[in-house]
């Protein structure tokens, strides 16, 4: 009878053991990576097009079209516009990479910025579109300014 005991007891050990590896092995913790949230396409605004700019003394006026703004709904996709700008010394080495920095936000309805140049230096300006819940549109296409 004891050794009957002894079976019993053994063989529901391993039931237990098996059935705890189990559960573990279904739930082992692994995860896969995170999955960015989609976004519709057609709340992306379009790119600011048709860059181009006006120079009096050393202030430049920096403009653009958006192709966003004429099939606005009730509610408004653009919340505004954010310029950015990259210099290099006229010079500086050619080929050596430049950095583009925020120059800040121009909320709607304006379609242009204002900033006032240095001497003796290479320009470059960009504008992006920027919609609703922080959606942001590609950059526009580069703006080439040299101020002697």
């Amino acid at each position: 009878m004891k050794r009957i005991f002894q079976c019993v007891v053994l063989c529901l050990f391993f039931i237990l053991l098996g059935a705890g590896i189990f559960f573990m092995a279904a739930g082992c913790g692994k995860k896969g990576p995170p999955v960015p949230p989609t976004k519709n396409a057609a709340d992306i605004p379009a790119a600011p097009t048709g860059l181009k700019y006006t120079l009096k003394d050393r202030d430049l006026t920096l403009s653009w079209r958006c192709a966003s703004l004429p099939d606005q709904a009730q509610e408004p996709r653009v919340e505004g516009f954010e310029v950015f700008m990259a210099t290099k010394p006229l010079a500086g080495c050619q080929g050596c990479p430049f950095i583009f920095k925020s120059l800040g936000v121009v909320p709607m309805p304006r379609k242009s910025f204002v900033y006032t140049l240095d001497q003796d230096l290479h320009y470059y300006f960009r504008v992006q579109t920027l919609g609703r819940d922080n959606i942001k549109s590609k950059v526009s296409d580069t703006l080439y300014i040299e101020f002697p």
